[in-house]
């Protein structure tokens, strides 16, 4: 039996599997399924920072190194890498943990771009 080695002892702000329904295809998790549990995790650290409501106002420098299959065990880590007066940059990498594997394996990462708003979706400073 293996053990989950966290990337270099940090926590993954969101931690899930694919279902079959996510399979395309030729087998491989979508993109546009890996594309939305990244959004949802910069989102959440985002929002952490923000203090309230963000949107993702963009998607920079995204890129897959290999597919993810339905029995990955899949770890989402969001860290920010840069604020503005209204916005937060997230740089999102997404490792997975395959079967009789020890260590994790980063299959894809990028950048989102988030913006803090109000309650009528305008741009709002950073506290």
């Amino acid at each position: 039996m293996t053990t989950l080695q966290e990337n270099n002892g940090r926590q993954p702000t969101i931690r899930t599997t694919p279902m079959p329904s996510d399979i395309n295809h030729n087998g491989h998790v979508f993109g546009g399924w890996i594309l939305s549990q990244m959004d949802l995790a910069g989102g959440i650290v985002a929002i952490r920072r923000a203090g309230g409501q963000v949107a993702t106002v963009a998607v920079n420098a995204m890129t897959f190194f290999t597919p993810v299959l339905v029995s990955d065990w899949i770890s989402i880590y969001a860290d920010i890498v840069k604020t503005g007066r209204t916005s937060i940059t997230v740089h999102i990498e997404v490792r997975v943990m395959r079967r009789d594997e020890v260590r994790e394996i980063k299959v894809t990462e990028g950048t989102f771009i988030y913006v803090r708003i109000d309650d009528k979706a305008r741009p709002k400073p950073l506290p």
